[in-house]
């Protein structure tokens, strides 16, 4: 195999969970054009459907499925309509995860008012919203004895950020929870299943916009200090993640297992001098 066709996912079916969201779009689109079959996953029909949409408009082949990461039932039935459709599963990605308003921390807010139910409701979203995917699809790919899965991270599980307590909590536990699944599933199926994670930094996209800019189009003072804090001198777009996502998928890291990538322009590395 040569070295640009080992990046190839052509004919490999690829599921995002998460898809309806913005980085998990993009995911879609990237295995998309590297050649796979994407089981465009998420809550939100319309947005699913239009992302399909885009996938066909590019000449990619995917089909929309509704389900909710957080519901092992739905996502059994998910994946015997996958199964139907296409016979295998070859890749996941947990992209499936978000915030939550009452698990935040504000600077002004006394730190023990913090609303333990919602920081709850954080950790079980972007920990168990991919744990039990993971333990669905999973068992797809280890039975087959190849195949890959990514979770989605976060710079959060490295350096800890102010004020995302739930957020940075369950991220951790997504590191974790990587590298022991990576043990185990290689251990008792061979070494054609991986599992491994990304870590992104900070993203701008239009779903946290207008948090991180100002009207006027000025970053807040949040979004400054977290580029003020990147050697790059700029946060990231999402189209930066693509490459990451393949490279983990395809068999261009076929020895690559139980790790965490950083996508985050040099942020974790820089001590601030």
């Amino acid at each position: 195999m040569s070295v640009i066709s080992s990046f190839s996912l052509k004919d490999k079916v690829i599921i995002i969970t998460g898809a309806t969201g913005v980085l998990g779009k993009h995911f879609s689109l990237a295995v998309a054009e590297a050649g796979a079959k994407v089981v465009v996953m998420g809550r939100n029909r319309d947005r699913a459907a239009a992302c399909v949409e885009q996938i066909e408009a590019i000449g990619g082949e995917a089909i929309a499925v509704l389900a909710d990461a957080m519901d092992e039932g739905q996502l059994i039935q998910a994946k015997e309509e996958i199964l139907t459709k296409y016979g295998t599963i070859d890749g996941l990605v947990n992209a499936a995860g978000g915030n939550i308003p009452g698990a935040t921390i504000a600077p002004e807010q006394n730190l023990f008012d913090a609303k333990i139910a919602d920081t709850k409701q954080a950790v079980e979203l972007n920990l168990f919203g991919t744990v039990i995917p993971t333990f669905v699809f999973g068992k797809v790919i280890a039975e087959k004895g190849r195949g890959s899965i990514v979770n989605i991270s976060s710079l959060s599980a490295h350096r800890p950020i102010t004020r995302v307590l739930g957020y940075t909590m369950a991220k951790t536990a997504i590191e974790g929870f990587t590298k022991w699944m990576s043990v185990e599933l290689s251990q008792r199926y061979g070494d054609g299943v991986r599992v491994n994670a990304i870590s992104p930094g900070v993203f701008l996209t239009e779903q946290n916009r207008a948090l991180l800019t100002n009207p006027d189009g000025s970053y807040t003072d949040r979004a400054q200090r977290f580029i003020d804090g990147t050697p790059y001198g700029r946060m990231g777009f999402p189209e930066e993640l693509k490459g990451t996502l393949v490279y983990l998928l395809s068999d261009a890291s076929a020895f690559v297992n139980g790790t965490s990538i950083l996508v985050d322009g040099g942020f974790n590395a820089y001590c601030g001098v």
